[in-house]
Order: structure tokens, then sequence, then C-alpha cells
């Protein structure tokens, strides 16, 4: 999202108010669940008639689910984009930032609402009554503040909770669990039980994806806590939770329990951490066959990159934020420089461009010709380009659409399909003219 800058003296007035490490749960200690040192996880695109969409896990693949479509071998070359467009589904949402989908006998598309709602789309319309409408909850005040993520359980269609990651009125971030009602038209805001709640500092660089991982674990990324390149260096600082992808575990907990082989379960920092390095994670997401992980993190003032992470990657990874913006020396020396991981893409601020939106590998069935192409774009100049490995394991990047609005997410749902996110208030998706 759009950065923001904030004048001195807001910060030193936050600075006094605020600590570093102000966990709001502190009193709570999660249990650790064991996770195997030999996991063969297995990711496998189901049948959308028989889970939510999202990557399930082995015990509910073992039980319910049969792959439903023959894996594809990805592309080698960018399709001719001027062959695509992405078309209109449906306008007038109010600043839109995200999206999820179901599948039970017909495809429902959830669309967050900056504000606090989220609606329903059906049949390409937008249902009149929203799905849930938590905006007396919500905190607005900084335009990276809000209702910022969504992900469903993997096995919503049978218990129907989800999680969501939103501000809360002290401009907090809140990591809560939703239970919808039966038909999944509709979800209660009683039934909300908030699980994590952790303070930002400053009103920018909440970050706010929530996804879960091929391991079933939800993924939870935090930004540095805001103002402008990281003050109070959090990122590279194991005892917060900010400027951090989070691993946690919630399926059968009450809170959450902290997976075994997280790199501090043992000690030296927060066990809910999974990676550092982050600056402010805009989108990141699973490839739905291979597992792979893509984080498009927002620089500082120069430098936008896509960092990408194979799958059964070990956790303790560093993405270099704030030692490095991108590629390029930030501020301070790394202790071991070979350990910090770089993005496979970055781009500088030239031809209007000012903050990265990550996006999905396509893996749906209407685009063949896309298949294996990472689209991503950037929120200010509205383009979008595709990334694709190469045979000697290089990339190939190239700029594909020119969309002309302010890209405030991508989505993808249950059949792979992708979708742009427009914060504007439009919904469209990638077809064939």
């Amino acid at each position: 999202m759009k950065k923001i800058f904030i004048k001195p003296f807001f910060i030193l007035a936050v600075l006094l108010l605020t600590a570093c490490t102000d966990d709001i749960q502190s009193t709570f200690t999660p249990p650790v669940i064991d996770v195997p040192k030999a996991t063969n996880t297995v990711v496998i695109t189901q049948s959308p008639t028989e889970t939510s969409g999202q990557i399930p896990t082995e015990e509910l693949i073992s039980e319910t689910i049969e792959p439903a479509i023959i894996p594809q071998v990805s592309v080698t070359d960018f399709p001719d984009p001027t062959q695509y467009e992405w078309v209109t589904i449906v306008s007038g949402f109010n600043k839109p930032l995200g999206m999820t989908s179901f599948y039970g006998d017909r495809l429902l598309i959830y669309v967050l609402e900056q504000g606090g709602v989220i609606r329903i789309i059906e049949n390409e319309e937008m249902r009149s009554d929203p799905f849930l409408d938590i905006s007396n909850k919500i905190r607005t005040q900084g335009s990276e503040q809000g209702l910022l993520g969504i992900a469903l359980d993997p096995n919503f269609s049978i218990n129907g909770i989800f999680y969501l990651n939103y501000s809360n009125r002290d401009g907090d971030t809140v990591i809560a669990r939703f239970q919808a009602d039966e038909d999944r038209y509709t979800a209660n805001p009683e039934s909300e039980q908030i699980i994590l709640t952790y303070n930002q500092p400053y009103s920018n660089h909440n970050g706010g994806n929530l996804m879960f991982g091929p391991d079933g674990f939800l993924y939870i990324g935090l930004g540095d806590g805001g103002s402008g390149g990281d003050p109070e260096m959090r990122a590279q600082n194991p005892d917060t939770l900010l400027g951090k992808m989070l691993r946690i575990s919630v399926q059968d907990q009450d809170l959450y329990a902290i997976p075994s082989d997280n790199p501090y379960q043992g000690g030296g920092g927060r066990g809910e951490i999974w990676a550092m390095g982050l600056r402010n994670p805009w989108r990141y997401s699973f490839d739905r066959l291979t597992g792979d992980l893509w984080i498009a993190d927002v620089g500082q003032g120069n430098w936008e990159e896509i960092n990408f992470t194979p799958a059964n990657s070990l956790p303790g990874l560093n993405y270099g934020w704030y030692y490095r913006e991108g590629t390029h020396p930030f501020k301070g020396e790394p202790p071991n420089p070979s350990e910090l991981i770089d993005p496979v893409y970055e781009y500088d601020h030239s031809m209007g461009s000012c903050s990265v939106t990550g996006g999905f590998v396509y893996r749906g069935e209407q685009l063949p010709e896309w298949y294996g192409v990472y689209l991503f774009g950037d929120f200010c100049n509205g383009k979008v380009w595709g990334i694709l490995q190469t045979d000697d394991g290089g990339w190939r990047v190239d700029s594909l659409f020119e969309t002309g609005v302010n890209i405030s997410s991508f989505g993808e749902d249950v059949f792979g399909e992708l979708y742009l996110i427009a914060h504007n208030g439009t919904l469209y998706q990638l077809r064939s003219k």
C-alpha cells in the first residue's frame, strides 16, 4: 500500500507512549505442537466442491480430498498480454483490500473493505447483505489501518471458521477467529475470539495478510511497526513480532500453539516467529501446486522487492530489511551477510512506481497460457508484471498490463483463477479477449 510520511513531532510523541515489544497478550503462554523433522508436505489442487479452496492439511487430504485437476506443466514464455484483459466483475466497494472464496454448491467470493465490512459476490453480483460487519471495532485513521486480511480455515466447508487481521480502535493489530453461519452467507460479529493482539507504535506498516500454508499452519505477515527507516530496528529484533512472518497452529487450539520447529521456540526470541527482516509485506501467497512462497515487501523509498522461498524451506529465514532495501545497503552491517535472502526481483520508483502489491501464481484452467506465471503489481502506477523461472534457475520478468488503477490486492478463487482489486472499488478478473 502507499507509504505514509509522518511529521517528526508526531513520531516523538508516539515513541514516548509506546514500547517496541509491547505484546498486549503478555499473560498468554502458547503451548508447543510437535512438528516431525521429516514431514512429507502434500500440496494438491483439490476439488472446490469439497473444500474452502485453502491448501488442506494432510489429515484433511487423506480423509476427504481427491484431486480434481491433473497438474499441468508451467509455461516457458509469457503469453501475448494484448490478447487478455482485466474484466470488471463488480464495482461499488468501499476501499477493498483483499478477497478469498468458497465453493459449496456455487462460488462465493468474500471481499474485504478497509472500513471493516466483508461483502459477498455471487453470480458476479454483490449481495445486498454483508457477510460480516465489524466496522465498530476498526480504526482507519491511517491509510494503512483497517480490515487487512482474511483466511478461511482449511476445513471451512465443515466448521465455518475463518480468521481476520484488523486494526482495532487503538490502532493495534488483532488476529481473531470468527464463526460463519451454516449457509456461509453471514457471520456473527459476536462469535469473535481474539487469539493475538500486538501493539502498533505507528499507523503505517501493519502488513495484514493471513494465509494457511501447505503445512496447515497460519502464516501472519507483520510490518516493522511503521514510521520510516525502522527507527527502533524491529525487523531484526527477535524479541518483537514486528517485521516478521509468524507461523502458528490455530486448528483445534483454544488460542494458538507454536510449531516445534519455529526458530525461536526454544528461546532467544518470540516463538511465533518463522522468518524476519520484512519491512511491510503487502500480500504474499503460496503456489497452490508447489507450495513455494512469494512475498512482496514494500520498500523504504527507492526499491520494491519480490521474494521467492521454495517449498519446505527451513524456518529461520532473514529477508534482509533494515540492513538492505532490496539488494542495496540501507542501515548497519549484518552479522552474517550470506544468510540474508536476496529478492528475485526489485524495481525502483521511476515511471510512477511507489509500492509493490503481491499476487499469485496462476494455476487455473481457463487460461492455460498463463499456467505457472506469478503476477504482481504496483499500487501507484497500476502496472502488472509477470515472473517466470528459467531453465537455468534464473528469473525472467516482463511488464504485461497498464491498468490505470491503484492495485490494492490480487485474489485467487478456488479454481485458481486470478483477480485484481482496485482501491477505488472494483474487482476485476483476468480473462481472454
